[in-house]
């Protein structure tokens, strides 16, 4: 977590100053800036992000792929837990918290999604989600170098989430460290499957995506407007 505190430092001084200004108009008055580091993430992604997804999918067997990926969505289940509670929605952090264990524990450190198999549905939660309840305006969109697509408001939300995660109180470095890498590329597996939706200007349209499901999960899944381009297809947590 150590090697990411440089870029999450610099983004929560960026979204200090305006985070409590009055909601923009135009949700993206940073544009001029913000396709330069598109630009940049992209080739990031082409020549070692995505290669290193698709060999891993290519090598790794899809039950022990699932379960990898199973693992990594019971760690979230924490910080669900915790937001949950900070919103005041506490069914939400019984049920975020019920998944944990029962999928920690009968689920072998969350391998396997029992908890769903017992009815207990999989909620999702996050700190920028907790500043919306709060009453903290959206903010500008913003392209984070290496990190993509954010607000302001899930911008300083990403840096709480990342300070109270799982992996952060892991004191052996290398194991923290390989942690964080596997969980990046087993996200970036999962947005293999979307890339093919994507069409037009590819900055665009996933800064549309990302405003729409982030709305979508400020509003617990109701949003004003139907993207089209989605049509009925399932977007994965994070663009």
């Amino acid at each position: 977590m150590r090697i990411l505190r440089p870029t999450l430092l610099l983004l929560c001084l960026l979204s200090a100053a305006p985070v409590m200004a009055s909601e923009p108009v135009n949700p993206d008055p940073l544009e001029a800036i913000n396709r330069p580091i598109f630009i940049f993430n992209e080739r990031m992604d082409q020549y070692l992000l995505k290669p290193a997804a698709r060999g891993y999918h290519a090598i790794t067997p899809d039950p022990l792929e699932v379960g990898v990926d199973n693992f990594f969505r019971n760690l979230r289940d924490v910080n669900t837990t915790l937001n949950s509670l900070l919103q005041g929605k506490f069914g939400g952090a019984a049920q975020a918290g019920g998944r944990f264990l029962l999928n920690s524990t009968i689920g072998i450190l969350g391998l396997f999604d029992v908890a769903t198999r017992m009815g207990v549905e999989p909620l999702r939660t996050d700190f920028g989600q907790t500043l919306a309840v709060w009453g903290v305006p959206e903010g500008p969109y913003l392209m984070v170098p290496l990190f993509g697509p954010r607000t302001m408001r899930s911008g300083v939300g990403t840096v709480f989430d990342a300070y109270t995660s799982v992996e952060v109180a892991i004191d052996d470095v290398r194991l923290r460290n390989s942690l964080i890498g596997l969980e990046l590329v087993s996200s970036r597996v999962e947005l293999l499957k979307a890339e093919d939706l994507i069409s037009g200007d590819r900055y665009i349209f996933i800064r549309d995506a990302y405003l729409q499901q982030r709305r979508a999960l400020i509003n617990d899944g109701e949003v004003e407007d139907t993207f089209s381009d989605f049509g009925d297809e399932e977007w994965p947590d994070e663009l």
